[in-house]
């Protein structure tokens, strides 16, 4: 080992959540399906998570420094709008250093239970979650059983993909890349 090398980068997740057959509810799974088109820096990890959320909460214990969670996430905004969230603290409860209980429903596990899944997790093993957790949002339109992205969804993966990029520091897609979503939309 060199001793004049610069240390290695802290290590990167990035975990595409959600379920494909209800419909908006898998944006997270097409964001890093489209994110793993495009060169990424070798300490960053994309995951298609899916509905796994215990193995994805075990998994964000593995060491890693930043964790970016993909899902569609309702806040009230249009359908097709991304934000960008900072879960990083867990939040008080009524006591921050005991571990919370985590109803557990591998279908249904939204990145607000596997968060406070990950807190139980670290609590009952001694590992560190990761320091920095952000969630890459996208306002759902439509979350019935059906797969494929509603129009509006569907053309905010792009957008989703170019934030995910400038946060990793990867090569972003030319500003003229217009492809049309890949994904079915709703009638």
């Amino acid at each position: 080992m060199n001793a004049d090398a610069p240390p290695a980068p802290p290590r990167t997740l990035i975990a595409g959540v959600g379920n494909i057959f209800l419909g908006d509810d898998g944006f997270g799974v097409e964001a890093v399906r489209r994110l793993g088109e495009h060169p990424l820096p070798g300490h960053v990890e994309v995951v298609d998570a899916g509905v796994r959320g215990v193995h994805l909460a075990y998994q964000m214990l593995d060491g890693y420094h930043t964790v970016l969670l993909v899902d569609a996430c309702a806040r009230g905004g249009a359908p097709g709008t991304v934000h960008l969230l900072d879960a990083t603290d867990p939040g008080p409860g009524p006591d921050p250093a005991a571990p919370r209980p985590t109803a557990i429903d591998g279908h249904h596990m939204t990145p607000d239970s596997v968060l406070a899944l990950l807190d139980t997790l670290s609590a009952g093993t001694g590992d560190s979650r990761p320091q920095r957790v952000l969630v890459v949002g996208c306002e759902p339109a439509d979350l019935d059983e059906g797969i494929g992205l509603s129009e509006p969804v569907a053309a905010a993966v792009d957008e989703a993909v170019r934030l995910i990029l400038r946060l990793v520091g990867g090569a972003e897609p030319a500003a003229d890349d217009t492809r049309p979503p890949t994904g079915a939309t709703h009638q």
